[in-house]
């Protein structure tokens, strides 16, 4: 399919001059993962645990990262307020600890999400999820965009994963390729679909344009509204390379015995 990507690049350059062309648009081709030999373990290496509601509370955190402990999950995705505390409950282990940054809208200032990125790894954070300014990306404002996303890459600081959710559900086809491009351009470690609190989240197709744009060496978390086995893999055959959800016990039940 023709995701217009040398043309959508084209455009984001225009108001970010001096961007890396031959970084941002390399032209290597992704190997997908086998998925027909998927475990249950396997699988549970892909999942960020999450627990991201606004009424979730101190013993449902501790019982999220019990169970990532149990099931061999990759992480646990908690907002900021809980991050020492899943960090204490996990040392040790090694599931990682991850947050969200300028959750849900993305509307924060780049001043803000710096800080509260800082203070995430200051608390232990090792991943951050930060959410892309959506208004100003469908407005035209790449540099914006690009600025917003860099300030949070260099508070978080190299040790930590940078993810960059473009919520998909807002965006038309050329705004998602834009945005995987400023993302891959500002250094950002992966690319996200959906906070989940949007009017939609993950799908193939969506998965399948991520993707092309970012490449081989980019991840690509697919998240929102994956609640079963079947829904996991399909995004993994797809491109993901990790994938965001509260049901990861359910969706790894699907191939216990297996």
């Amino acid at each position: 399919m023709d995701y217009r990507i040398k043309e959508n690049f084209q455009e984001v350059a225009q108001s970010i001059p001096g961007l890396d062309a031959e970084y941002v648009l390399e032209d290597k081709s992704y190997i997908p993962i086998n998925t027909k030999t998927m475990t249950s373990e396997r699988l549970a290496y892909f999942i960020d645990h999450t627990l991201l509601k606004p009424d979730a509370t101190p013993m449902m955190v501790e019982k999220l990262c019990q169970e990532a402990k149990e099931s061999g999950f990759f992480s646990v995705c908690v907002n900021p307020t809980y991050v020492k505390l899943a960090a204490n409950r996990l040392e040790g282990s090694r599931v990682a600890v991850c947050t969200v940054i300028g959750f849900p809208l993305g509307a924060s200032t780049s001043a803000v999400k710096a800080i509260e990125a800082q203070d995430a790894v200051d608390n232990g954070a090792e991943e951050v999820d930060m959410v892309i300014n959506i208004g100003a990306l469908k407005a035209g404002d790449y540099r914006y965009v690009y600025d917003d996303l860099s300030a949070v890459v260099m508070a978080a600081g190299n040790d930590v994963l940078k993810k960059v959710i473009i919520e998909t559900c807002l965006l038309t086809d050329d705004e998602k390729v834009k945005a995987c491009l400023i993302a891959k351009a500002a250094q950002c470690d992966f690319v996200k679909t959906s906070t989940g609190f949007s009017t939609g989240g993950a799908t193939v197709d969506d998965i399948k344009l991520m993707r092309a744009v970012v490449g081989p060496f980019l991840g690509v978390k697919a998240s929102g509204g994956i609640r079963d086995t079947a829904s996991a893999i399909a995004m993994i055959g797809a491109g993901a390379t990790r994938i965001g959800a509260s049901a990861g016990i359910a969706i790894i039940n699907g191939l216990k015995g297996n």
